[in-house]
């Protein structure tokens, strides 16, 4: 049975902050990170506001751990265009602001940058991604190492554990089958429900404290509002995809040189594919087949703006 729980943003917002919540966090880094994290404080974002007019669409919750690692964690459900930037901001100004000046730069604190989004965040085929800065030799292609002496004089034991690190959650494109602790996580931020088999670390202490049922009444009237702020947003951005769809139909249809429906529906595929929608949305808005979207796709990249003219040298089939 799936229980439900107030959505992860209502949460970090208004209950995670409290030190006796912290375990859920704690829980939550845990699986992500593959390492046992433990929260010291959390620090006064500059989204952690009380009044009514808060943004409701992001929550950014900046973690000190017991080991001195900072960690970043924001949720965002509007799309933006430049959000990888942000992410980058993000942790540089997390480094500067806990590295006073005089200081040495191997004072310089590891940062992690967890990224929950409810949008269709870049192209791929995955819903979790894991990004480090690591140094490639141009010649030889081996992997930049520490020396024995650095090693000697700092707890990292690669570079890339130096530089920050990036988690991005892709929520929306998780397809509710929990297979191991880190899905039963995904599963819970995307449908803010939770199983009663679900064992993840840190997910009992969710079921105990964040049921929708053991809120208050006023807790709930408020809650209520901030989820139909919620709505708004993705009921916003469903729109702006479906102009952008209709746009691309109208753009297709008007191409003189066509010849046939199945032609047309090549050329409205490539241009949703070209604003950056996933290849199962495609599929469903110009109802091709998913293999052949993926073979779109792969002359998209191949051929860039000039995909529409190699569309006659590509077997493709209309489903």
């Amino acid at each position: 049975m799936a229980r439900k729980i107030i959505h992860f943003d209502w949460a970090l917002k208004k209950l995670l902050r409290q030190k006796a919540n912290y375990e859920i966090l704690e829980g939550f880094l845990s699986v992500l990170l593959n390492q046992e994290i433990t929260i010291d404080n959390i620090v006064d974002s500059e989204s952690n506001k009380e009044h009514n007019t808060d943004k409701y669409n992001r929550v950014d919750v900046f973690a000190q751990t017991t080991a001195g690692e900072l960690i970043i964690i924001e949720l965002q459900v509007d799309s933006e265009v430049d959000y990888f930037q942000r992410m980058a901001y993000g942790t540089s100004k997390a480094i500067t602001q806990y590295i006073e000046e005089g200081d040495k730069y191997i004072k310089v604190k590891k940062v992690y940058s967890v990224n929950i989004v409810y949008f269709d965040l870049g192209q791929g085929k995955d819903y979790v991604y894991h990004g480090i800065t690591e140094f490639i030799g141009l010649h030889n292609n081996d992997v930049l190492q520490l020396s024995k002496q650095q090693k000697m004089a700092m707890p990292h034991t690669t570079v890339a554990n130096i530089f920050p690190e990036y988690y991005v959650l892709r929520v929306n494109d998780f397809n509710d089958i929990a297979k191991d602790s880190l899905d039963e996580w995904v599963y819970v931020l995307k449908n803010s429900a939770v199983e009663d088999s679900f064992k993840a670390k840190g997910l009992n202490k969710v079921k105990e404290a964040l049921l929708y049922e053991n809120m208050t009444d006023a807790e709930k009237q408020n809650y209520q509002a901030f989820m139909g702020h919620l709505r708004k947003a993705k009921s916003t951005l469903f729109t702006a995809k479906l102009e952008g769809v209709m746009e691309g139909r109208i753009e297709g249809l008007m191409e003189g040189r066509l010849e046939g429906e199945q032609t047309k529906a090549y050329i409205i595929a490539l241009k949703v594919l070209r604003k950056g929608f996933n290849l199962n949305d495609v599929a469903e808005l110009t109802e091709l087949h998913p293999e052949t979207i993926e073979k779109l796709k792969k002359l998209l990249d191949e051929f860039g703006i000039n995909a529409e003219n190699h569309l006659g040298n590509v077997p493709l089939k209309l489903h």
